[in-house]
């Protein structure tokens, strides 16, 4: 995983894997100095929204609509089959496919994995949100599913990104571990996982669990240029 250079070093990091593959946009938007975070998650999105719209423009992704999923820890994957126009967030879902050029999905994780789906051939991308019972209900294996039912993308031709996420020894259940395997299991050969602990390093990421639930949220964006 690179960190930014220049003005974006403080709080944008991409994948060398990603960056590998043509017309994709994509960003992994860690802790914002300075920012006030020790309130609910509502009031956290809203204070960080400035800066999540700054960052989102320095990465070519300023002009696109952002939909986001709820988060409710389920399994539930929004299919984004049309166009939009402006931001919207989809009740009741964890993770989101679409074969929609210029559409920026956006999940917001600290302490969980976001799961970066690329499909180079069709083309087509997913970003998913695992944590402990996402990964229990295999939302990345669904994801992975819905998108070859949905848009004929072949699990051998993906490349699965996993960004940052708590670990052991600060958690007791290796998620990240776990979603490799469910990935590779359902035929995706290159998965590659980031390898840092959020909850190791709270002065560059969020880390829900280390900092008792009053902290901010990493946004990972993901989009088809």
């Amino acid at each position: 995983m690179e960190r930014a250079r220049g003005p974006e070093r403080s709080r944008i990091e991409r994948f060398p894997a990603l960056d590998a593959i043509p017309n994709i946009r994509h960003a992994f938007i860690v802790r914002i100095p300075d920012i006030d975070v020790s309130h609910d998650k509502a009031e956290v999105l809203k204070r960080l929204g400035a800066a999540h719209c700054e960052a989102r423009r320095e990465v070519g992704m300023g002009d696109w609509p952002l939909l986001t999923a709820q988060q409710i820890h389920g399994n539930k994957i929004a299919v984004v089959d049309q166009a939009f126009a402006n931001d919207k967030e989809f009740a009741g879902c964890d993770g989101l496919i679409t074969n929609q050029k210029r559409i920026a999905l956006g999940i917001h994780v600290a302490d969980c994995c976001a799961v970066y789906i690329v499909d180079p051939k069709t083309p087509a991308i997913g970003l998913i949100h695992s944590g402990k019972r996402g990964t229990e209900l295999a939302i990345a294996l669904k994801a992975i599913q819905q998108m070859r039912e949905q848009f004929g993308s072949d699990p051998a031709n993906l490349i699965v990104q996993l960004s940052p996420c708590i670990r052991p020894p600060h958690y007791e259940i290796d998620f990240a571990a776990n979603i490799s395997v469910q990935c590779r299991n359902a035929g995706v050969k290159q998965i590659h996982d980031s390898g840092i602990c959020t909850a190791c390093d709270v002065e560059r990421y969020y880390s829900y669990r280390a900092e008792k639930g009053k902290t901010g949220r990493m946004l990972a964006l993901l989009g088809l240029d």
